[in-house]
């Protein structure tokens, strides 16, 4: 299963470890993941997404309902 919030899209980052020595070495920086439900009460079902913390931030803020509307626009989540 890929590395991506359900809900903001981010996904694994590269980057470099730099040594005392300024020796650069490729690493991955991964994006806190969790896995969570969300209860909708308009369709009066459970729901389990792969979030961010981002992402279970911005549902606190606009809503489990309008969040899934702006993923799916946005083509990181299909509803149906």
């Amino acid at each position: 299963m890929s590395k991506v919030c359900e809900i903001t899209g981010k996904k694994v980052r590269t980057g470099n470890y730099v040594s005392h020595s300024n020796i650069k070495t490729r690493r991955k920086f991964y994006p806190n993941l969790q896995i969570k439900k969300f209860y909708i009460p308009e369709e009066d079902a459970w729901i389990t997404l792969r979030v961010s913390t981002q992402g279970i931030r911005n549902i606190s803020k606009k809503g489990i309902m309008k969040c899934l509307q702006d993923a799916e626009a946005n083509g990181l989540l299909r509803l149906y």
